[in-house]
């Protein structure tokens, strides 16, 4: 038993945590993160005037947005000082002057992890030669479609999205959900609303732990996981936009977002047992709709310092921007693992746009 426990201890926490996820309440929480360098510097306020081929995942109304024939967007981020990678890749279509489709794969790992579960044999013998490794990983892949119907201003999507999530060969989930979202533009104010998992998006969890690893699970005091069944219960986004021409070539842009959750009280500004509310708050500056400038501020919430007291704590974020032609650049300055430990995230996203080629 015991030439298994560093790792299967390791494991033990590992699969722990996707046990007690059980509980609706923070499943499948790598898809509530965020993506593109533009929305997560804006602490991600973008429901309402999101419009290029990140919409897919953040709301697929805003894919009519997009002008030219094709997009493709890449973003990479690292977090908690490199040991987690987060990426996005998405490609979006115009299909007609009315509607419009995405795909989007997103990924968040752990690489390279240790597995010493045949480091030392039945007679104690080291072998550093019997040393693996294994990846913890979340995937998304999300299918997008959006329509303008007949109601001017009005623009409504959908996404279907697949997840599989793993670890390693121990343990493995799929699911299936489904989003909608709309956006509304009505004298000069821009209005979103997204709503995610609205059918209870679901994983089937399997596990395959060897008898040894068990038993050290049990003697660990962890609890064996068993096949289940994790749920992930709707949320809703809702969101307000306006822009102001400051003066020639500037340009203001200012977004509200409120994060709607159904699951029980959260430490949010608005709280209670039946709805909890997350307010965050972004501002985009451009110049001539070549560079932009970011800010905004998220995860408001109420803590307790060193000595006891009340606190409220805030996160802000900033980011940079530049469009040139066909090509987009952003870049965003966040802390997405924990804004409690100073391990600040860079993201970096590229977006490409191809126009149809004249005849």
């Amino acid at each position: 038993m015991k030439k298994h426990l560093f790792t299967v201890f390791l494991l033990a926490n590992l699969l722990s945590s996707f046990l007690h996820a059980q509980a609706p309440k923070y499943s499948n929480e790598f898809l509530a993160i965020g993506l593109g360098g533009r929305s997560l510097g804006m602490s991600n306020s973008c429901v309402a005037t999101v419009n290029d081929v990140t919409s897919g995942y953040w709301n697929p109304a805003g894919l009519l947005g997009i002008k030219n024939d094709l997009q493709l967007g890449l973003m990479h981020a690292e977090l908690f000082a490199g040991i987690a990678k987060y990426d996005f890749g998405g490609i979006a279509k115009r299909l007609d002057s009315i509607s419009a489709f995405s795909f989007s794969v997103i990924r968040l790992g752990v690489d390279n992890i240790p597995n010493t579960t045949e480091l030392i044999d039945a007679s104690g013998n080291v072998n550093y030669d019997k040393i693996t490794q294994f990846s913890a990983a979340d995937y998304a892949f999300l299918l997008s479609y959006a329509r303008a119907p007949k109601i001017k201003g009005l623009t409504l999507g959908a996404n279907a999205k697949v997840i599989r999530r793993v670890v390693g060969d121990f343990a493995g989930a799929w699911g299936f959900g489904l989003d909608a979202g709309a956006q509304y533009s009505y004298k000069g104010w821009k209005f979103g609303a997204m709503a995610r998992d609205i059918t209870t998006t679901f994983n089937a969890w399997t596990y395959n732990l060897s008898q040894d690893m068990q038993d050290v699970f049990l003697a660990t005091g962890n609890e064996i996981p068993t096949n289940s069944i994790e749920l992930t219960l709707p949320r809703l986004i809702l969101g307000g936009a306006r822009k102001f021409d400051l003066m020639k070539d500037l340009s203001m842009l200012a977004e509200l977002n409120c994060d709607m959750t159904f699951d029980g009280m959260r430490n949010v500004v608005i709280k209670s047992n039946v709805v909890s509310v997350d307010p965050h708050f972004g501002l985009e500056f451009g110049y001539k709709g070549i560079v932009f400038l970011r800010g905004g501020i998220m995860n408001i919430q109420q803590s307790q310092d060193v000595t006891g007291k009340s606190i409220t704590t805030v996160q802000p974020n900033f980011g940079v921007g530049m469009r040139i032609k066909g090509i987009s650049i952003d870049y965003a300055r966040t802390n997405l693992g924990n804004q409690s430990v100073l391990l600040p995230s860079n993201i970096f996203s590229l977006r490409l746009d191809f126009k149809k080629p004249a005849k």
